[in-house]
Protein backbone atom coordinates (compact mmCIF):
# COMPACT_ATOMS: atom_id res chain seq x y z
CA UNK A 1 0.00 0.00 0.00
CA UNK A 2 1.55 3.29 -1.08
CA UNK A 3 1.42 6.42 1.04
CA UNK A 4 0.40 9.81 -0.31
CA UNK A 5 3.90 11.17 0.28
CA UNK A 6 5.36 8.52 -2.05
CA UNK A 7 3.24 9.75 -4.93
CA UNK A 8 4.20 13.35 -4.34
CA UNK A 9 0.68 14.44 -3.42
CA UNK A 10 -0.10 15.61 0.05
CA UNK A 11 -3.53 16.60 1.32
CA UNK A 12 -2.26 19.11 3.89
CA UNK A 13 0.77 21.26 4.53
CA UNK A 14 2.48 20.55 7.85
CA UNK A 15 4.50 23.71 8.22
CA UNK A 16 4.72 25.38 11.64
CA UNK A 17 2.74 28.40 10.43
CA UNK A 18 -0.25 26.30 9.35
CA UNK A 19 -1.14 25.10 12.85
CA UNK A 20 0.71 21.78 12.99
CA UNK A 21 3.01 20.74 15.83
CA UNK A 22 4.76 17.37 15.48
CA UNK A 23 2.04 16.29 13.04
CA UNK A 24 -0.84 17.28 15.35
CA UNK A 25 -3.31 19.61 13.60
CA UNK A 26 -3.59 22.30 16.27
CA UNK A 27 -5.91 24.42 14.17
CA UNK A 28 -8.58 21.69 14.16
CA UNK A 29 -8.94 21.40 17.93
CA UNK A 30 -12.14 22.28 19.76
CA UNK A 31 -12.25 24.69 22.69
CA UNK A 32 -12.22 21.93 25.33
CA UNK A 33 -9.33 20.08 23.69
CA UNK A 34 -7.39 23.34 23.43
CA UNK A 35 -8.06 24.02 27.11
CA UNK A 36 -6.95 20.53 28.18
CA UNK A 37 -3.81 20.65 26.02
CA UNK A 38 -2.89 24.08 27.42
CA UNK A 39 -3.16 22.86 31.00
CA UNK A 40 -1.24 19.68 30.13
CA UNK A 41 1.58 21.80 28.70
CA UNK A 42 1.53 24.02 31.78
CA UNK A 43 1.77 21.03 34.12
CA UNK A 44 4.54 19.46 32.06
CA UNK A 45 6.52 22.71 32.08
CA UNK A 46 6.00 23.06 35.85
CA UNK A 47 7.31 19.57 36.53
CA UNK A 48 10.22 19.84 34.09
CA UNK A 49 11.33 23.22 35.45
CA UNK A 50 11.02 22.00 39.03
CA UNK A 51 13.02 18.87 38.20
CA UNK A 52 15.88 20.84 36.72
CA UNK A 53 15.75 23.43 39.50
CA UNK A 54 16.00 20.70 42.16
CA UNK A 55 19.10 19.31 40.48
CA UNK A 56 20.52 22.82 40.15
CA UNK A 57 20.00 23.49 43.86
CA UNK A 58 21.46 20.07 44.68
CA UNK A 59 24.61 20.83 42.69
CA UNK A 60 24.82 24.33 44.17
CA UNK A 61 24.44 23.02 47.74
CA UNK A 62 27.07 20.36 47.15
CA UNK A 63 29.59 22.66 45.45
CA UNK A 64 29.33 25.65 47.76
CA UNK A 65 28.39 23.99 51.09
CA UNK A 66 25.61 26.53 51.49
CA UNK A 67 22.08 25.45 52.23
CA UNK A 68 19.37 26.61 49.85
CA UNK A 69 15.84 25.45 50.67
CA UNK A 70 14.47 23.05 48.07
CA UNK A 71 10.99 24.54 48.51
CA UNK A 72 12.21 27.57 46.56
CA UNK A 73 12.43 25.41 43.45
CA UNK A 74 8.65 25.06 43.45
CA UNK A 75 7.81 28.67 44.31
CA UNK A 76 10.51 30.58 42.43
CA UNK A 77 11.15 28.36 39.41
CA UNK A 78 8.44 25.76 38.78
CA UNK A 79 5.37 27.90 39.40
CA UNK A 80 6.41 30.92 37.28
CA UNK A 81 7.55 28.73 34.39
CA UNK A 82 4.37 26.64 34.53
CA UNK A 83 2.13 29.72 34.60
CA UNK A 84 4.08 31.36 31.78
CA UNK A 85 3.79 28.28 29.56
CA UNK A 86 0.11 27.92 30.48
CA UNK A 87 -0.58 31.53 29.49
CA UNK A 88 1.36 31.17 26.24
CA UNK A 89 -0.40 27.90 25.35
CA UNK A 90 -3.83 29.32 26.18
CA UNK A 91 -3.07 32.38 24.07
CA UNK A 92 -1.79 30.42 21.08
CA UNK A 93 -4.38 27.64 21.07
CA UNK A 94 -7.16 30.09 21.92
CA UNK A 95 -6.16 32.29 19.00
CA UNK A 96 -6.21 29.30 16.65
CA UNK A 97 -9.67 28.33 17.91
CA UNK A 98 -11.07 31.87 17.57
CA UNK A 99 -9.66 32.17 14.03
CA UNK A 100 -11.33 28.91 13.09
CA UNK A 101 -14.65 30.05 14.53
CA UNK A 102 -14.47 33.36 12.68
CA UNK A 103 -13.59 31.58 9.42
CA UNK A 104 -16.69 29.38 9.75
CA UNK A 105 -19.00 32.35 10.31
Amino acid sequence: MAHASQHGTSTSSQTPGSGYLFGIPLGDLGWFTSLVMSFALGFAAFFAATFFAIFGVLIYNTATHHTVDFALTYKRVGLPVGLLVLAAALGYLGTLWVRRQLRKA
